[in-house]
Parts: C-alpha cells; structure tokens; sequence
C-alpha cells in the first residue's frame, strides 16, 4: 500500500498530462481500475476524521493552526 491523492488533472515528470487519476508517492501515475493502464487501483482508504469532533480528514492553509489546537486539546468521548 501506497500513500497516494486523486487528482482531476497531472502533469508527469515528462509533461504527458494525465486526468482523473492517482498519483502515488513515488510519482507513478495510477489510474482507477477498469481503465486501459498496467498501473491500476482497485481499493484505497481515506484518512481518518481529525479529533475533536471535527468532519474534517485534512486541513489546509489559515485554518491549521486552529484544527491543530482543537485536536491537541480533544477529550476523548464517553
């Protein structure tokens, strides 16, 4: 299992554009199974929720800071 993101639209190291596509880690561009492509994804997982009550599974840009704090101070549910 590789750490990879979904994306409408890449451009590969030699600037072939590729769409609707995964891009694992290590930069090979996957496509969803069923797709004419020796390098398939047939399952993935997605990130956990972050603590603190939030529906959220990444967080980006100003709003950091305070989704860190929130789950930093989280109590566990009962």
């Amino acid at each position: 299992m590789r750490p990879m993101y979904f994306t409408t639209l890449h451009f590969g190291e030699d600037g072939t554009e590729h769409r609707d596509c995964f891009v694992d880690s290590d930069g090979v561009v996957r496509l969803p199974y069923g797709l004419d492509s020796a390098e398939t994804v047939t399952h993935w997982a997605e990130l956990p929720t972050l603590p603190g009550g939030l529906a959220v599974r990444a967080v980006l840009g100003e709003g950091v800071p305070a989704a860190l704090h929130s789950a930093w101070s989280a109590q566990p549910r009962t």
